[in-house]
């Protein structure tokens, strides 16, 4: 008889980031029509909405629940030092028991945002390490990387790349990142990100308003190596996106607000609490396909987070980017829309402006060249399965007496 392969997904899944819970649809919806014989749990940051949303086993991935909260007395610090000791068995045992663990999407291998390497970087190598140790297949899958200034943090990263068993990237300049690193990527391949396997949301709703414009906003505060001007940086991006938007107000043009993760909502009520008008409203979303609908009824987007950008662009929405790293940039470049990219860190209004005038002007011919690279990254995310397929599940079909 055949034997299920086990399988477990790993990663900051169900925390509250809608990219990362995107990726975890997609990288489901191919292990459902591809293996279905597969049994399949996770090893996430919040296990409650993992179980209550997609209806696997999952176990929360840190044992000390403090894991992201700065550890401010003498028993918090011991607590947190020694999670991370039972962190390492927790997570051997757990890799024990798979055939394959993957690591669905996300920039797992990146300090784009700040990041410190005792926290997802030390969880990321523990599981790779154990991988090996074990025998267990370690996927990385459409992740992403950049280079890394903080050398504990480089150190960590590299090594979880070196020590998986498969690695894909969802853009070039990510392969090239772990390339610089040190490792050997002459057999990695580059693909679209993940989230453009997810269905495209069919809706019968009416359109938005006449104009509609929806603005994803994010809780900038710059990247791993602007601890210092954090605050400056977060303020400037506030500055410049409520100015972009009290224009289009002024203007008569209707505002949506989108967010794509949790940690975003007070720039939401910033922004509602300075622009007070009734052209401009907050969606509440829980998910990828909930943005995409939003985005579908919109006649332009502006925005900031990575996964905002996707689920435009997915809709084939003519899309501006906030970009805040070089992986906005290469994803607004592979869609045809790299001119349309202004940096999140230094909002100028009157280029801005331009850019956007810009951007609608040339709405028709934009929306033909997404449907085109849409259909393409559906193509190229297809060869991404096959390949995964291969590597991952070489003794399908095989007997259970064969395998051993």
């Amino acid at each position: 008889m055949k034997t299920a392969p086990r399988v477990g997904v790993f990663g900051l899944l169900g925390s509250g980031n809608l990219g990362n819970d995107g990726s975890l649809e997609a990288v489901l919806g191919y292990l459902r029509a591809e293996h279905p014989e597969a049994v399949v749990d996770a090893l996430c940051g919040g296990p409650e909405v993992v179980m209550a949303r997609y209806r696997i086993p999952a176990t929360r991935l840190h044992w000390y629940r403090g894991e992201y909260r700065t550890a401010s007395g003498a028993g918090a610090i011991a607590a947190k030092a020694l999670g991370k000791l039972v962190d390492a068995v927790r997570t051997a045992a757990w890799v024990r028991r798979h055939d394959v663990v993957i690591v669905p999407g996300m920039g797992v291998l990146e300090a784009t945002l700040p990041l410190r390497p005792w926290g997802f970087p030390y969880s990321q190598f523990l599981l790779c390490a154990a991988g090996r140790l074990f025998g267990t297949r370690v996927a990385l899958v459409g992740v992403g990387a950049d280079a890394i200034g903080n050398r504990p943090t480089r150190a960590l990263v590299r090594w979880s790349a070196r020590l998986a068993a498969y690695r894909s990237y969802r853009d070039a300049l990510s392969r090239e990142a772990i390339r610089a690193m040190g490792v050997d990527t002459t057999q990695d391949e580059v693909y679209p990100d993940l989230a453009f396997a997810l269905p495209t949301p069919r809706t019968t709703a009416p359109p938005g308003p006449p104009g509609l414009v929806c603005v994803g906003v994010m809780a900038f505060h710059g990247g791993d190596d602007d601890r210092a001007r954090a605050e400056e940086i977060h303020r400037r991006y506030l500055d410049g996106t409520t100015r972009f938007v009290r224009t289009l107000v002024d203007e008569g043009r209707p505002v949506r607000l989108l967010t794509g993760d949790k940690c975003d909502a007070p720039v939401v009520a910033a922004i509602l609490d300075a622009v007070d008008s009734p052209l401009v409203t907050a969606a509440e979303t829980a998910s990828l396909a909930d943005l995409m609908k939003e985005m579908a009824a919109a006649e332009t987007v502006v925005a900031t987070r990575y996964h905002n950008l996707i689920c435009a662009l997915k809709t084939g929405t003519p899309t501006l980017a906030l970009s805040y790293a070089a992986k906005s940039d290469a994803l607004m470049e592979r869609m045809g829309l790299g001119a349309y990219c202004h940096p999140a860190r230094q909002i100028d209004a009157g280029q801005l402006l331009a850019q956007f005038r810009s951007l609608e002007k040339r709405s028709a011919e934009l929306r033909r060249t997404l449907a085109e690279r849409n259909l393409a990254a559906a193509r190229q995310l297809q060869d991404q399965f096959t390949a995964l397929t291969a590597a991952l599940f070489p003794t399908a079909g095989k007997t259970l007496q064969e395998v051993r």
